[in-house]
């Protein structure tokens, strides 16, 4: 039976995976928020005492690590299992996956590593959807991999246009899996508004823009796209070079997070007491309600967020990305003749598009954040700055095609 070219059995099946779409969604939305509150309360313990929090850096990295590699099977591979499970290279993603790497990052924050968060939630989107994606037969579980890294980042960053489009390109350079939209959305928007309602904060900030794009403002957003791009390829870089330098030199894991993480410790709170310390919301704000932000301040952020995910810390490199781009938007700013927010919001999408090497997601991300008035210029800057990434991207398994 065939209604409209579409057989019955094609119908239940939509349905179905509909259904389970909503399912992840909401699931995935609910623990994001359980983890992001957690995780804010954390982070604000550490700002509370970090004289007193940070000289144990070192050492909480070393019991997690240890605990991860003795009963964690292979979670230590975190995205990795992600990316690989996207290709169809491994079976199944180990479902102890989740609390370790919801623990880590915790312990992470606590501690006062430089590092993010949408990780965790990128990598609890994709555990849950992929478990759903193989209960049931005829599947294409590879594709559940997308929907639940599309419902894992709308969750946290309560962004679902802009996780929708980074869940479907961040896999494979280049090509969008459209074929898996439909659940994808309804799945980010069911794990956004799920979030939300159980109070998970989002941060948002109204840019107020002008509609036109006289040829002057052109130019100067080409050179900041370019500015943009050239800091994510050097954020992507930095990270592989820190992560292949350190793995050569202390090949031991437990060692390696308790030497970096007493270097770390040490260096944070010479800099500025914890300025670059945690997820780097701190500079965020700075950079759009009036704060003091130094010309060094995206730099020293990149530097420590390098060295705390290359030594085996668990956290993500989106928020730092963030609030790199945000920080050097806002140094620039006056040198462009523009306004702070304005060039601290292209900075905030720019580099994340260009670290990620992903085109549509940061223009949306921008627009979620900042206002879809925005959109014209976050495009060309986006547009730019994805152009001059070198194609390098902070996800070592990204694929420039299947």
């Amino acid at each position: 039976m065939k209604l409209h070219g579409y057989s019955l059995e094609k119908i239940k099946h939509v349905g179905l995976v509909l259904i389970l779409s909503v399912m992840i969604g909401v699931l995935v939305g609910a623990m994001d928020a359980g983890f992001g509150i957690v995780l804010n309360h954390l982070a604000n313990i550490f700002q509370a005492h970090r004289l007193i929090l940070l000289p144990f850096l070192p050492f909480a990295g070393m019991a997690f690590i240890y605990l991860q590699r003795r009963y964690g099977k292979d979670s230590h591979l975190g995205m990795g299992l992600i990316f690989k499970a996207g290709y169809g290279e491994i079976a199944s993603v180990p479902k102890r996956l989740v609390p370790f790497a919801i623990m880590g990052t915790w312990l992470t924050h606590l501690f006062g590593g430089s590092a993010g968060r949408e990780g965790v939630a990128v990598q609890i989107g994709a555990t849950v959807a992929h478990w759903f994606g193989r209960q049931f037969k005829g599947m294409n579980y590879k594709r559940f991999i997308v929907i639940g890294m599309a419902s894992g980042f709308a969750g946290l960053f309560q962004t679902p246009i802009a996780a929708i489009f980074f869940a479907m390109e961040v896999l494979v350079v280049g090509h969008l899996t459209y074929d898996v939209l439909l659940p994808t959305m309804v799945a980010a928007f069911a794990a956004s508004f799920t979030s939300a309602f159980l109070g998970l904060d989002k941060f948002s900030y109204q840019l107020v823009v002008d509609d036109r794009l006289p040829w002057f403002l052109i130019i100067r957003l080409i050179i900041l796209g370019l500015i943009f791009g050239l800091v994510g390829y050097l954020f992507a870089k930095a990270m592989r070079f820190t992560r292949l330098t350190l793995e050569n030199h202390l090949p031991n894991p437990v060692w390696r997070i308790g030497v970096i993480g007493l270097i770390l410790s040490i260096t944070l709170w010479l800099f500025d007491h914890g300025r670059y310390a945690g997820l780097g919301t701190n500079l965020i704000v700075a950079s759009f309600h009036g704060g003091t932000i130094h010309t060094y301040d995206w730099l020293l952020k990149l530097v420590f967020t390098a060295l705390t995910l290359a030594s085996g810390f668990l956290g993500g490199e989106v928020l730092p990305m963030f609030a790199i781009g945000s920080c050097l938007g806002a140094a620039m700013a006056p040198w462009l003749h523009l306004p702070v927010d304005f060039v601290a919001a292209l900075g905030f999408a720019s580099v994340f598009g260009s670290a990620t090497n992903t085109f549509i997601a940061p223009i949306f991300i921008g627009a979620e954040v900042f206002g879809f008035d925005g959109i014209p210029y976050f495009f060309i800057v986006c547009a730019i700055g994805y152009l001059c990434n070198g194609n390098r991207s902070v996800y070592s398994l990204q694929r420039s095609e299947i």
